[in-house]
């Protein structure tokens, strides 16, 4: 899935690159990933990339006519072939093109789709808060005025377990499974502990490793083409995708957290004080 670094390097890569050019002709593949119905995607056609923003895990191309709002979803992502033609799959198991849009003078982009389920989305609107999950999202917490009082909003004294949280929309923008693991880890918290259960030291060191890992991340993936954003990811990843490997803190050996069937995981060493969580 991609979260917000990778999703911001992508972002900019399209700011740099899209900004000024009009889109020409586009190609909807799958029905099923246009959430405007009313509103096809043709409608970008003609119209001139005024800006490219970000907003959680989804993006805005903004032109000097209706929005295109991006939602990568949990297997979504973007190639870009520059000069003219689709881009080229570079292997049999590459994801299948769910649409393609065309940049006379400048390249195709091609939205892609990875997963068993479509989860990729395309929303034409006139403002990007017209899509409901962006209107509803929290605040992101690589924002410069993110404070540690706003963590504290989020939290409370919820009892909803803090891995769940961390990947909560509404609650933070923009993180999500991997990251969530990868910030646990650094913060020491077990993935399965309630909100309502941490102490003002275990606070602390959630909101310190949630700049910390995001902040790393997002300097990391600047820069890095789109089609190397996944490999550049994984290879960052300490727990995340570590099942059995040696902790790199503790050299323990890295465990699925309990009930994610093998999708996430901790160091129990390091998170629970070596006592295997319960499912």
């Amino acid at each position: 899935m991609p979260e917000s670094p990778e999703v911001d390097a992508l972002a900019a890569f399209l700011r740099d690159t899209l900004r000024g050019a009009q889109v020409g002709d586009t190609d909807l593949a799958e029905f099923r990933a246009l959430k405007t119905r009313d509103r096809p995607l043709t409608q970008v056609s003609g119209h001139v990339v005024a800006e490219v923003r970000r907003y959680g895990k989804h993006i805005a191309l903004l032109t000097d006519g209706p929005v295109l709002v991006i939602s990568f979803g949990r297997a979504g992502w973007a190639t870009w072939a520059a000069g003219s033609g689709a881009p080229a799959d570079p292997t049999a198991e590459a994801p299948p093109v769910i649409a393609t849009l065309d940049f006379p003078g400048r390249g195709v982009l091609a939205l892609t789709d990875a997963g068993q389920w479509l989860s990729l989305g395309l929303s034409v609107v006139d403002e990007p808060a017209d899509v409901p999950a962006i209107a509803k999202l929290g605040p992101d917490p690589t924002a410069e005025d993110w404070s540690r009082a706003d963590l504290e909003r989020v939290l409370g004294t919820r009892r909803k377990q803090v891995k769940a949280l961390l990947q909560e929309q509404e609650s933070l923008a923009g993180i999500g499974n991997a990251y969530s693991d990868e910030i646990l880890f650094t913060a020491r918290i077990s993935p399965l502990a309630h909100a309502a259960d941490l102490t003002p030291d275990d606070r602390g060191r959630l909101y310190d490793a949630i700049r910390s890992v995001l902040g790393e991340a997002f300097a990391d993936r600047r820069g890095v083409p789109p089609d190397r954003q996944k490999a550049e990811k994984v290879a960052s990843m300490r727990v995340h995708g570590r099942t059995g490997e040696p902790c790199p803190q503790c050299g323990g050996e890295v465990a699925d957290v309990p009930g994610s069937k093998g999708a996430a995981q901790y160091c129990p060493q390091c998170q629970t004080g070596g006592v295997p969580q319960p499912v």
